[in-house]
């Protein structure tokens, strides 16, 4: 057991032109090589919109693989400050997401986030963004595509078509389910392509959603489905 441990890489107290000079700059630390070595916790992130009160939640759900048992559920509730802008989403929901993760008591090897990667138009998303800070593996794993095109994809789950920006592979249209929409994976820290594939399928259940991005959608959204399988030191939900 390892507690998590979250890089302080800049305060969140910016506007939206300094946020786009930030993006551009950090992009560039962002590691594209592959670092995962029979990841034995992986973790799924996601962040509810905001409800009547005017509250987000953001929500780290830690599993054990390949058991795909919960271990660990954290999640963070505050008001976003950060206005809602296309390509900028990350610096909305990175405080409250990295909140959540501080709280965890069992740092993930892997960690896949329901948002883009380097599928992003200054090649740095929120699954970019959050490895940074987290210092680990991280794979986009997005509902809808931010920039890019991708020819058709086979129906059966598995089938995969490079998505391209520009002429440059910033991700792939990945079909996790027959007869559901595709979703959209690419790197987001210290992973390659190839490999981020190759977890999402892994991570894959019977749905849309890879496991652990399905369950942080639930403990986001207050689900009281998503309780730890096991207790035991270091062990909680909240």
């Amino acid at each position: 057991m390892q507690d998590m441990r979250v890089n302080q890489l800049h305060g969140w107290d910016v506007g939206v032109a300094q946020a786009k000079e930030m993006q551009l700059s950090l992009a560039r630390d962002v590691v594209t090589e592959n670092a995962v070595i029979n990841p034995r916790l992986v973790a799924g992130i996601d962040l509810s919109s905001p409800d009547a009160r005017g509250l987000a939640r953001g929500a780290v759900v830690v599993l054990c693989y390949p058991e795909f048992k919960i271990v660990e559920v954290e999640v963070a509730e505050d008001r976003i400050s950060f206005p809602y802008v296309p390509g900028l989403l990350s610096f909305r929901e990175s405080p409250l997401i990295l909140a959540a993760c501080e709280k965890l008591s069992n740092a993930p090897d892997l960690v896949l986030v329901d948002g883009q990667g380097i599928a992003h138009p200054r090649r740095f998303g929120l699954a970019s963004h959050l490895g940074l800070f987290l210092d680990l593996p991280t794979i986009g794993c997005a509902k809808s595509i931010l920039c890019g095109r991708h020819q058709p994809l086979g129906e059966e789950p598995g089938s995969h078509v490079e998505l391209l920006d520009n002429g440059e592979i910033v991700g792939a249209a990945l079909r996790t389910k027959s007869g559901v929409k595709p979703i959209y994976v690419s790197v987001g820290h210290k992973i390659d392509l190839a490999s981020a594939l190759q977890w999402v399928i892994e991570c894959c259940r019977g749905h849309r959603l890879p496991e652990p991005t399905r369950l942080a959608h639930l403990a986001a959204a207050g689900s009281s489905l998503v309780e730890p399988d096991y207790r035991g030191r270091g062990v909680r939900a909240r």
